[in-house]
């Protein structure tokens, strides 16, 4: 909605966020931060940081209905983008469509991270099922052929 001079005028409020700030969720050497998710972006988007320690696996190959954008903050991930991986150094940007299968690993040997756009918002409801998974099946080591080792 917005007001007679043009500019948009709701009811949410403003995130200020120091470093570090969020809600955390700990998966063994995978770990999220939230910084702001549909309840403060109007079920638009939710943005979070995930960092993976050196030589961990991600999530496994998977596809939902949101689009999921990565740009790589530190260190290099790897993003699996339908049948193809990729190396990504920081600075990276990577964009996988709602419905192609994708994954993320970190093979180097120092802690890697990256900033995560999920729209439409609303998969941070998920978080307690990915974390309870995560703690009967932490992220593996990475393999060259299958991107986790049990």
């Amino acid at each position: 909605m917005t007001n007679d001079s043009g500019i948009r005028d709701d009811t949410r409020a403003p995130v200020v966020l120091r470093p570090g700030e969020g809600r955390h969720y700990a998966m063994g050497g995978m770990s999220a931060v939230f910084k702001a998710d549909e309840g403060e972006t109007g079920s638009a988007y939710s943005i979070s940081e995930w960092w993976l320690e050196p030589d961990t696996a991600g999530p496994g190959a998977h596809a939902h209905p949101e689009d999921d954008a990565f740009y790589v903050l530190e260190g290099t991930m790897s993003f699996l983008i339908g049948d193809t991986w990729i190396e990504c150094p920081a600075g990276s940007f990577v964009l996988a469509p709602a419905g192609v299968t994708h994954d993320f690993r970190n093979g180097g040997a120092v802690r890697a991270g990256m900033l995560n756009l999920s729209a439409p918002g609303g998969f941070e409801r998920n978080m307690g099922m990915i974390v309870d998974w995560f703690a009967k099946q932490p992220p593996g080591k990475v393999s060259p052929r299958r991107g986790r080792t049990p």
